[in-house]
């Protein structure tokens, strides 16, 4: 490899390689298609080399968006070794601009190990699992990936003997936790670099959105490396020098702009939707939703539950197993119909306006559909804070004053910038094909119907009605009938 090649890698110069070789013996260098090399010194090396931690290679990053996007094969593991280099680059750069943040040895450690253990306690499918899975296997549960990493993280320390300091794992927890208030007598700039509660700007971003658009081919307006060196600790919160705004408006867009297009996918959704039903069916006999306490068997839970599940002569998974197949030939759950609700309509985007009984009382004489092939998603996309702007939400130092912080106006940034930053959706799926008209001519009445009455009871809200999109109306006489295959003809 040529210097120049070494050099659009990132190091100063062609003796850098050697040079960090040098100094940790035990190191070793991985070419990353986003970083480039990255080096992974003795105490990182340590975590990923156990069961646990490469665990990770079996969980797809972007979960059933693989089905539908080719290029999303990428896994939590590069993710997780990314996020750690990101994080030890930035305590670097902090500790190199900044000497007198007394930056030391364990700061930079443990948010280095907080970056590369953040996602350890992802199951199936990423967030299909703690998102979808879990809420219907255990109701009434409260349980998110956060918990199952810190298990995790005490699991894989244990179980391998990795010498951490109890106080240090305690740290690395509250970092991956993330943290907007202070943190006993912890550096409080520290919590915004891994999982930053204050504003949503950190290296876990930086990460999954260059190397989310980079796998499934979709284009980046944004440079996370410019706010790397364009930012400071200002009274102890990370900020970014001014020029930076537009930039960080970007990055934003572009991670609403991912979850509409892609991880909002209407045919990923619907086959989400088909993999809860099939995990929902083998959860009694599999016992999945109960490796969440325990971290022996959550260590064995990866994407393989699929290939599990249709391996497994147990009669009882037949039905998963059917649902399987239907994944694997393309016959998935239909998409019907889709609204997005006007603001003063919000309140309704809830399971107890819209539901599965809901719709079937508004069935046409004609009408034989029932609950169970309706579907319902009640999808939530937004910036990063909810109805908030998060550049509203950071603090920006001039190169005239490089000590003093202060917020700018997003009317000061662009004035083409959204009126809302937020937007609920409500989607209609269906596992019957054929029902699909039926179902969306059902639909469209109880979202008219409650159109009316919201009007009604408030007429300043005449804004509140909902029009359907004329593009995703069905014509009557669709025909969803199976497509005969045919043989080829190879004599020719």
């Amino acid at each position: 490899m040529n210097s120049r090649t070494l050099l659009r890698r990132g190091y100063t110069q062609i003796s850098d390689l050697g040079r960090d070789a040098d100094k940790h013996d035990n190191s070793k260098y991985v070419n990353d298609p986003i970083h480039g090399y990255i080096n992974l010194d003795e105490q990182v090396l340590q975590l990923i080399d156990t069961p646990q931690f490469q665990r990770l290679r079996h969980l797809k990053q972007m979960g059933s968006s693989y089905f539908v996007f080719p290029g999303a094969s990428h896994n939590r593991f590069e993710h997780c070794v990314g996020t750690s280099y990101l994080a030890s680059e930035v305590v670097k750069g902090f500790a190199q601009r900044q000497p007198e943040l007394g930056i030391d040895e364990r700061d930079s450690r443990c948010v280095t190990l907080a970056g590369l253990c953040h996602d350890l306690g992802h199951g199936p499918f990423s967030h299909v699992f703690d998102n979808e899975f879990i809420p219907r296997a255990c109701p009434g549960m409260i349980w998110s990936h956060e918990e199952g990493s810190e298990m995790m993280l005490h699991h894989t320390v244990d179980e391998n003997h990795i010498d951490i300091d109890e106080g240090d794992i305690k740290f690395i927890k509250q970092l991956i936790r993330g943290s907007s208030q202070p943190v006993g007598d912890e550096k409080m700039f520290l919590f915004d670099i891994v999982a930053n509660k204050r504003n949503g700007v950190d290296v876990d971003k930086f990460d999954y959105i260059q190397r989310d658009c980079y796998n499934v081919g979709v284009n980046s307006s944004y440079d996370f490396q410019r706010l790397m060196l364009n930012s400071r600790v200002i009274d102890d919160e990370v900020c970014y020098n001014a020029k930076e705004a537009f930039n960080l408006t970007e990055m934003f867009h572009t991670r609403y702009s991912l979850h509409k297009r892609v991880y909002s996918h209407r045919a990923a959704k619907a086959i989400e939707f088909m993999l809860v039903d099939a995990l929902l069916i083998a959860d009694p006999i599999l016992q999945i939703s109960q490796s969440i306490t325990n971290p022996h068997m959550y260590q064995s839970l990866t994407d393989e539950i699929v290939r599990d599940i249709e391996r497994s002569p147990a009669p009882e998974l037949r039905e998963a197993q059917d649902i399987i197949t239907r994944i694997h030939t393309r016959d998935i759950y239909k998409f019907v119909d889709e609204y997005i609700l006007p603001a003063d309509m919000a309140s309704i985007a809830n399971s107890t306006c819209i539901n599965e009984a809901k719709i079937v009382g508004y069935r046409s004489d004609n009408d034989d559909f029932v609950e169970r092939d309706v579907l319902i998603d009640f999808c939530l996309i937004h910036y990063g804070m909810r109805k908030d702007n998060p550049v509203d939400r950071i603090n920006f130092y001039s190169k005239y004053n490089t000590a003093e912080k202060f917020p700018i106006s997003s009317g000061l940034i662009s004035l083409c910038v959204p009126e809302k930053y937020e937007e609920r959706i409500i989607r209609i799926f269906t596992r019957t094909p054929s029902k699909r008209g039926q179902i969306q001519g059902a639909a469209r009445r109880l979202m008219e119907d409650l159109s009316s009455r919201i009007v009604a009871s408030s007429p300043s809200n005449s804004s509140a009605h909902i029009t359907p999109n004329r593009g995703l109306t069905l014509p009557n006489n669709l025909s969803l009938s199976p497509v005969k295959k045919r043989r080829l003809d190879f004599s020719m």
